[in-house]
């Protein structure tokens, strides 16, 4: 990525956000965030931890533990991106999910992948216009893990595929290129989460 690309990108993530906010009634930061330690090398994470551009992929810093948990991401800014969950065995210089055995995710082509095998094209609804509707800017996608099946949401709706057989320790995983900001959403969802779930808990808040 060129110096200018790396302004751009750096101008587009931080569009709408005030660095010198005040710090009076600041509420107390969410310690679950978009993990720096574990991101690719042309990957630039802003807004707290919440925001991703440049091109690459980077982790959440706390692993799905518990039974049922959910997060919601939304697409900030179009272009090449992907969603999903990954361990840290997998190579975050890759700009599309689900291209390695270590990675599960539904991408911005509409495709689900894993190990570089499309398991499922998605088909979304249509719209005012009888036309497909397309993955873009403004959506929510929501997540959802049991440790059974990987299921996805678009603005509250379930899609009607899931992933399973998905081994290890596994973390959210954003992928972006072309552009595409994403935004990662830990609390205070834009939709409900499905019965039973919840926002992504630290171990030991568990115990």
């Amino acid at each position: 990525m060129s110096s200018l690309s790396v302004f751009c990108c750096l101008k587009g993530c931080l569009n709408g956000f005030r660095l010198n906010q005040p710090t009076q009634q600041v509420p107390k930061p969410n310690p679950i965030q978009l993990d720096t330690s574990f991101m690719g090398y042309e990957v630039v994470v802003v807004k707290g931890g919440q925001r991703v551009c440049g091109a690459g992929a980077v982790l959440g810093n706390a692993p799905l533990v518990q039974s049922k948990s959910y997060f919601e991401v939304k697409v900030q800014q179009g272009g090449t991106w992907s969603i999903g969950l990954a361990t840290r065995q997998t190579d975050l210089s890759l700009t599309v999910g689900g291209m390695d055995e270590f990675s599960w995710a539904l991408c911005s082509d509409h495709l689900f992948r894993h190990n570089k095998h499309e398991l499922h094209k998605l088909v979304l609804p249509c719209d005012s216009n009888e036309s497909l509707r397309s993955l873009q800017e403004g959506d929510i996608i929501g997540v959802a893990f049991d440790h059974i099946q990987l299921k996805f949401f678009v603005n509250g709706n379930e899609l009607d595929y899931s992933i399973t057989n998905i081994k290890g320790t596994s973390y959210p995983v954003l992928y972006v290129d072309d552009g595409a900001i994403l935004d990662i959403i830990l609390e205070h969802f834009n939709f409900s989460p499905p019965s039973g779930f919840d926002k992504i808990m630290l171990e030991q808040s568990l115990l």
